[in-house]
């Protein structure tokens, strides 16, 4: 059976190096908020292009730890709203009502499945504080209207970049007013990172950070995620335990210098699949050069029938994700919303295996079962 994801054999790629760090925390006799995280938080802010990168203790606690610390800097108050792609993992929407905020659902479009930008203007009201803009699948869902949005309106621009480590985004007119390329986690006011295992950037265990240009942002945060402290026994606000351990800082760094090139091949991997799978029954999103393809999604009518088929052949898929937020039973106060293009995304999708573990000969077994399906 061809894994979805193998991370047994992307990892062992690595296992020499990935044994030495693991040796070295061991020797260290230092666990946390160590030496090995310091390393860590210095080198993803400089590889990600931002003053600060504020490790915590996974990708969710990351997202609230950030509106946590707006709502202590004033710049938000419980009862505002965050726009939020209606299509997103439902960490992206628990963070935000978490922190007593009311998330705003906007649909995406169909041929990206990112959020649509023309949809975006029409879901601001006068209690409207922040977009938080998701990179679905690993795409880079940023764009000039995006940021002109927020710039007319006064809107954080908030990243879940959870899905696009090292996604690079080239433009000639960025954010900062530079040229040239940048990495989706600097785009914004600040984003949240999740190194959950099965990410682009991986750890072995939960992990995640925040980044960030904002001084005063990247202190309250750092605070929030430590109890609410700067100084041990010192608790300046209502804090909570969020920190990445040092085993884990310590193997991240070892696998973000490979991110670029792990992501080079899941280029290749996606490119093959762009280029050849030819189904008229298997719909894929539309081509773009800023993905880094943390997934590689296809859609089908008959998607059920899809994956069993897949199965039988000897190929394991996922779905991303069966049920959107807004039919959760914890969001049932939305139960009764009318999200066609989100509900048909959510019951068409199928995620194949992309990653750069896999052989030619896997992509091509895989094209080969998508072009045969009928």
């Amino acid at each position: 059976m061809m894994k979805y994801l193998d991370l047994k054999s992307i990892n062992q790629h690595h296992d020499a190096e990935l044994r030495a760090a693991i040796g070295e925390v061991l020797d260290s006799g230092w666990y946390l908020k160590g030496e090995a995280t310091r390393r860590f938080e210095q080198h993803y802010a400089q590889f990600i292009g931002t003053r600060h990168c504020v490790a915590c203790g996974n990708g969710l606690d990351a997202l609230t730890l950030i509106l946590r610390a707006y709502i202590q800097m004033g710049v938000m108050q419980p009862g505002d709203e965050v726009i939020v792609p209606a299509n997103t993992y439902i960490a992206s929407i628990l963070a935000i009502t978490e922190c007593g905020l009311k998330p705003v659902l906007v649909e995406p479009r169909l041929d990206t499945a990112q959020i649509d930008d023309c949809r975006i203007e029409e879901a601001i009201t006068p209690r409207t504080r922040a977009l938080m803009l998701v990179h679905l699948y690993g795409i880079c869902a940023y764009t000039e209207r995006i940021a002109d949005i927020c710039q007319r309106h006064h809107l954080k621009l908030i990243e879940d970049n959870a899905q696009a480590h090292g996604c690079k985004m080239t433009q000639q007119a960025l954010p900062s007013g530079a040229e040239g390329v940048a990495f989706t986690g600097s785009l914004g006011d600040a984003a949240g990172h999740s190194f959950y295992p099965g990410k682009n950037l991986g750890a072995l265990g939960d992990a995640g950070a925040v980044t960030t240009n904002d001084d005063e942002l990247a202190d309250m945060v750092r605070a929030f995620g430590n109890y609410g402290s700067h100084q041990k026994y010192v608790h300046d606000y209502p804090g909570r335990n969020s920190r990445m351990d040092e085993l884990q800082a310590a193997l991240l760094d070892v696998k973000l210098q490979y991110l670029l090139e792990d992501n080079a091949r899941r280029k290749e991997v996606a490119d093959i699949y762009t280029r050849q799978i030819q189904n008229p029954l298997i719909r894929l999103l539309a081509p773009t050069a800023d993905s880094v393809w943390h997934i590689f999604p296809v859609f089908c009518m008959r998607r059920n029938e899809l994956r069993q088929y897949l199965f039988e052949n000897g190929v394991e898929t996922k779905i991303h994700y069966p049920i959107p937020p807004h039919h959760q039973r914890c969001y049932s106060q939305w139960n009764h919303l009318v999200l066609p293009v989100t509900e048909r995304i959510h019951a068409e999708e199928l995620s194949i295996p992309c990653h750069q573990a896999m052989t030619n000969e896997d992509v091509t077994l895989v094209v080969e079962l998508l072009n045969r399906f009928q």
